[in-house]
């Protein structure tokens, strides 16, 4: 079997390669074992959000009498959230499916090896190919807390599979998918304990931006430790103990149940990548801004290269690995000015571009301004006043830098910020713009005029 471009993986990032390698003229092949949907689609981002739409309806069931209401006290079916979840993405996934078996490609169900640079192994034969795109995503990492595999524990596709939720948690870790899965679950009436090894959630961040999720987080009755050292995990008489050290004290917590939610790492088990040559870095296999690994024909594209673990992006880097893969004369780049992330708990955290922490470790000079919800008249009619905007710009040009929300709908809000940034707008640009008033949108405008009234007379 001979192609010019072979996929491994037929996720978001894989999909988006053989598409756009196909309009090109490419011969393409998609290998992928199965069950075929991708990441996102099955295991993550819509699931996820389908269950947390029910969370979310909930908390504000059961906030009525603030708003002169009455209502008869919610109870959650973990059983039916996940039945409701399961029909979406059954209707997705079969949509995902009908793309990839399109007679425009050719789909193999089997697993993929590296057997030289230019061919892989498939069941009993052999597939040659001009150019490869490795696009197999990742899998839940192993940490190594000692006992915890003797005690048990639970992963976020449990989660999404439970039937029955329990009494209690202990949730390792505070990265978006632990800290969305813990609110989603105390909100359905689990007792929540919250443990994260670094100073703060969300710990690749700015730091002002996870503290109002802290806030709501304890408000709603989770117990949360930030900035300790896992220690070990035992199985004893009133469930699964996790000691752990904190402020200079080894301390306890026990529950019914744990959850590992310490990370993902990237997917190229079985590849055989050093068959191809391939170099990886911990893992993460190295590609450059082409997407181009360090044999020029081989590409690798999404949570596998470790680069931006999120879907937009890896789309975005499968297009330009499927464009390259067919005219290397004239290859593109990813531009990752614009990355951007959101993680959806309640309240929100939206980012786009560069973060504080990013321009102090870089030595980019910035200006930057902020803005809270809690003085913001739409955020107080709709009772959702934590959290604030925050702008950063070029202090001589006033372009904005990055834009971060941590505020009720800031994954819709983050995209004014995201278009302007595409158009390298700046700060006077954003203040000029007229904003129906009175909307969330608006607030962006006020850290605006404070930072445009900081730069240069021009």
């Amino acid at each position: 079997m001979d192609f010019d471009v072979a996929i491994i993986g037929g996720g978001s990032a894989g999909y988006a390669s053989a598409t756009t390698a196909q309009a090109l003229g490419a011969r393409v092949a998609i290998i992928d074992a199965g069950p075929l949907g991708g990441l996102c689609i099955l295991k993550g981002c819509m699931p996820t959000k389908a269950i947390l739409r029910s969370s979310d309806i909930m908390a504000l069931m059961r906030r009525t009498e603030e708003f002169g209401l009455h209502a008869v006290a919610p109870r959650a079916h973990l059983s039916a959230i996940n039945d409701r979840k399961n029909k979406l993405i059954k209707e997705f996934a079969d949509y995902r499916i009908e793309q990839l078996k399109d007679p425009r490609f050719t789909l193999i169900q089997e697993r993929a090896k590296f057997i030289s640079p230019h061919e892989i192994r498939i069941g009993d034969k052999t597939l040659k190919a001009k150019s490869f795109i490795i696009a197999t995503g990742s899998v839940i990492a192993d940490y190594p807390v000692p006992g915890l595999k003797e005690t048990g524990f639970i992963t976020s596709d449990d989660v999404l599979e439970m039937r029955e939720a329990p009494e209690s948690i202990i949730v390792l870790g505070a990265g978006a998918v632990a800290v969305e899965l813990a609110q989603f679950l105390l909100r359905i009436g689990v007792k929540v304990t919250l443990l994260q090894r670094s100073p703060h959630i969300l710990s690749k961040g700015d730091e002002d931006l996870a503290r109002p999720v802290e806030h709501q987080f304890r408000q709603e009755g989770m117990n949360l430790f930030t900035d300790t050292k896992i220690l070990r995990a035992k199985k004893e008489q009133e469930g699964s103990a996790v000691y752990f050290q904190h402020e200079g004290e080894e301390k306890r917590v026990c529950a019914q149940v744990i959850l590992q939610a310490l990370g993902r790492r990237p997917n190229s088990d079985g590849l055989d990548l050093e068959s191809a040559g391939v170099e990886t870095q911990q893992g993460r296999i190295n590609v450059d801004a082409k997407m181009k690994t360090n044999q020029p024909h081989i590409f690798a594209v999404g949570d596998v290269n470790g680069i931006h673990e999120v879907v937009h992006i890896a789309i975005l880097q499968g297009e330009v690995a499927g464009y390259n893969a067919v005219h290397p004369e004239n290859e593109r780049e990813v531009d990752d000015r614009l990355k951007s992330s959101v993680v959806f708990t309640a309240p929100a955290v939206a980012s786009v571009g560069l973060s504080e922490k990013e321009c102090q470790a870089e030595n980019i000079a910035y200006l930057v301004a902020s803005y809270p919800f809690d003085d913001h008249g739409k955020s107080m009619c709709l009772g959702e006043t934590h959290g604030h905007v925050k702008l950063l710009c070029d202090p001589v040009s006033g372009e904005v830098l990055g834009g971060h929300i941590v505020g009720p709908e800031a994954g819709e809000l983050i995209h004014e910020l995201i278009t302007l940034m595409h158009f390298r707008g700046s700060v006077k640009d954003l203040a000029a713009i007229p904003h129906y008033h009175p909307t969330l949108a608006e607030i962006l405008t006020y850290p605006a005029e404070e930072l445009l009234a900081q730069l240069p007379a021009t």
